[in-house]
């Protein structure tokens, strides 16, 4: 092209002998244009180096082909396996992605859902949010909506949760079998699915009869698991025991407990929750609650899919069963004597 300027449509219309709105047709994968023509046009844009605007043919169709993705803790594997799952569908469904972190905190969830609104994507998902409901619940008219983490009962928003609960019991009875009763709970705080653990923790020692149910203040971080070990540390005796709300408290506990010259499981037993990629290796080796997070990532992407057709239009709620994966940090409790 003279003074190497980009090839436009005009120039690609005009060296293949057909319109403007012919070559366009072409770009969109449009039905209505014969062979012979799309052969044409597709030879003429290639001998000129064309490429096609998506952003201005992504305007004129009022879509963008880009889906919202909010992620609270990108140093949690927990993230990064769902994302996988979110990736690999997005891909193969020809959608881009755009990322975007909440860092647990509101103000910052707030200007990631912003941000992705400002860019007009198509669709959103966000992973364990802690804005409110009512919050959720407006994003969701704004934009189709799928929350991965939490159930929103609204007719906008589609969620997809693991039935924290049952994995909860899952821990517990995999403990009480090994013979401890004196189990703590790591809390997690406000963190998404932290509630329905911990009344399932509750629920478990009741129900196995256990004795009373002992819980220590956290969130889903290492730290909090290292605040907790130390407190735990200061008691006379530790209990022989310790849930952790997430992989990422069990693996600060381990640390600190480790340090102070306690051996898991030898001393105390610890079981995680996620099953993230830290959890199987061999160093850690950590028991944990699995929850399918790849496929809880390419759930989200189909569900938005859907709606983004018209396929769906009523609400769903997927909710994902988790398993015991049982590895080297539980054993029966230390016998005194």
């Amino acid at each position: 092209m003279p003074g190497n300027k980009p090839a436009r449509m005009e120039d690609v219309a005009h060296a293949a002998g057909v319109s403007r709105a012919l070559v366009s047709l072409v770009f969109r994968d449009s039905p209505k244009v014969s062979p012979a023509r799309r052969e044409r046009v597709l030879a003429a844009a290639q001998q000129l180096g064309y490429q096609p605007n998506a952003m201005a043919r992504n305007l004129a169709s009022r879509t963008t082909r880009t889906l919202g993705v909010l992620m609270n803790d990108l140093h949690n594997p927990f993230f990064a396996d769902i994302y996988d799952g979110v990736e690999t569908a997005a891909s193969a469904l020809g959608y881009q992605l755009l990322l975007t972190a909440g860092r647990y905190r509101h103000g910052s969830e707030n200007a990631a859902i912003d941000t992705m609104l400002q860019h007009r994507v198509d669709g959103m998902m966000l992973i364990s949010p802690r804005l409110s409901t009512a919050h959720i619940m407006a994003v969701g008219r704004q934009a189709p909506l799928v929350v991965i983490g939490r159930v929103i009962d609204s007719p906008s928003v589609d969620s997809i949760m693991a039935d924290e609960r049952l994995g909860s019991l899952a821990a517990l009875r995999h403990l009480a079998e090994l013979g401890h009763r004196n189990i703590v709970h790591i809390d997690g705080g406000r963190g998404a699915g932290a509630e329905p653990r911990r009344a399932g923790y509750i629920h478990a020692m009741n129900e196995l009869a256990l004795g009373e149910p002992d819980l220590v203040p956290g969130d889903f971080t290492e730290m909090s698991g290292v605040h907790a070990a130390m407190s735990l540390l200061q008691r006379p005796a530790l209990p022989t025991a310790i849930f952790a709300s997430n992989d990422m408290v069990a693996i600060g506990v381990m640390d600190t407990l480790s340090d102070a010259g306690v051996r898991v499981p030898e001393d105390v037993s610890v079981v995680g929750y996620d099953n993230t990629a830290i959890a199987h290796v061999r160093p850690i080796s950590l028991t944990t609650i699995d929850q399918p997070r790849v496929e809880m990532g390419d759930m989200a992407v189909h569900l938005l899919h859907q709606r983004l057709k018209a396929s769906r239009t009523k609400s769903v709620t997927h909710l994902v069963q988790p398993t015991l994966v049982t590895r080297r940090t539980t054993a029966p409790p230390r016998q005194e004597g």
